[in-house]
């Protein structure tokens, strides 16, 4: 089974450091410690804030991913327990946007500089959380959230919630 990140809307105060963290996460380091000009600023959840709420939205890494079935260019798959898009497979078409039931799959462009620093070529890609699946120690949101607002769900945490639920139920 697939785990995702979720937050607690109850929790998030919509401070918005998880997307700084997810792009610091997800940015060369040489590029953002020395040519900041450079970097894409493309986080990959997104903090929905109204005057009552705030909360990321973020991708729930389906089972049976819609957004996989429909890239036309093969883009998006399974890797380990999650769903990823490979950047240089997307072609940016917008259908996995348009199925994804979560809102959770933007576009962003992604800007890629000469080796020389003459020109940059600009290419609109599929963006969606991959869970940090490159980092050792997890989904960067998760570890960054001053409210611990964030925490990963795992097929284990799913089969005691139904569990406990199923045992309230029976109580009532």
């Amino acid at each position: 089974m697939n785990c995702f990140v979720i937050a607690d809307p109850n929790k998030c105060i919509g401070c918005r450091t998880c997307m700084i963290a997810c792009v610091v996460e997800h940015s060369d380091e040489e590029i953002f410690h020395e040519k900041y000009e450079y970097i894409n600023f493309n986080p990959k959840l997104d903090v929905i804030k109204t005057e009552k709420v705030s909360v990321p939205v973020q991708c729930r890494h389906c089972e049976d991913a819609l957004c996989a079935k429909v890239c036309a260019n093969n883009a998006i798959k399974k890797v380990k327990n999650g769903i990823k898009i490979d950047e240089k497979n997307c072609i940016g078409c917008k259908t996995c946007m348009v199925v994804c039931p979560f809102g959770a799959i933007d576009l962003f462009t992604l800007k890629e500089v000469s080796d020389d620093k003459l020109y940059f070529k600009e290419k609109m890609i599929a963006n969606k959380c991959d869970l940090c699946m490159n980092s050792e120690d997890g989904p960067a949101c998760v570890r960054v959230c001053p409210t611990k607002a964030f925490r990963i769900i795992k097929e284990n945490d799913i089969k005691v919630n139904v569990k406990n639920k199923r045992k309230s139920s029976i109580l009532i």
